[in-house]
């Protein structure tokens, strides 16, 4: 997932990085490396801290990435603050990058979770890399909207491992499952 990550970081960088006078240029790698880090970094925060319905608004496309998106305000707070933090940029060039990079970077790794044309990286990665492999909050909110998405595979009224077993055997597997609840 990190690599993804990076390789967002890289393609989306140019011009809020590396064309950005504010940014020394013996910087731009440590710059990029920073935000991508710091980008992963937040969305587990907002998993561990339970913010899941933001997240799942994103990731469900229901929720435009813009400046607008509680998930892109609450990164770009991190990432301008860490970029301030170790590099000395001053709030308003460490706000820039962070501003043009944030929602090209969550588009970027959406669009890719979301085509089936992508080898090697689905929403599958995403959710496992954001929860640390653990599902934690996101298996919550699977379980407390699952049925809604018509996830509940055994009709027994709610979304449990039962669900999931049942999900993975039948055509589509785990990546239909997770498909549904994120609208793909």
């Amino acid at each position: 997932m990190f690599d993804q990550l990076s390789e967002l970081v890289k393609q989306f960088g140019g011009e809020a990085v590396v064309n950005n006078p504010a940014v020394p240029n013996e910087q731009n790698d440590a710059v990029m490396q920073e935000a991508g880090g710091s980008i992963l970094s937040g969305l587990k925060d907002m998993v561990a801290s339970g913010n899941i319905s933001d997240l799942t608004g994103m990731l469900s496309g229901k929720t435009p990435i813009d400046g607008n998106n509680p998930v892109v305000k609450q990164l770009t707070e991190k990432v301008t603050g860490n970029l301030g933090e170790k590099f000395g940029l001053s709030s308003d060039a460490a706000g820039s990058v962070a501003g043009g990079l944030i929602p090209q970077i969550l588009g970027g790794l959406v669009n890719k979770a979301k085509d089936p044309n992508q080898p090697g990286f689905n929403m599958n990665d995403l959710v496992s890399a954001i929860s640390g492999g653990q599902g934690g909050g996101l298996m919550d909110a699977v379980s407390k909207y699952g049925g809604q998405f018509g996830l509940d595979q055994n009709n027994d009224g709610k979304v449990d491992m039962s669900d999931a077993m049942s999900a993975v055997t039948k055509k589509g597997g785990l990546g239909g499952l997770l498909g549904k609840l994120f609208g793909k």
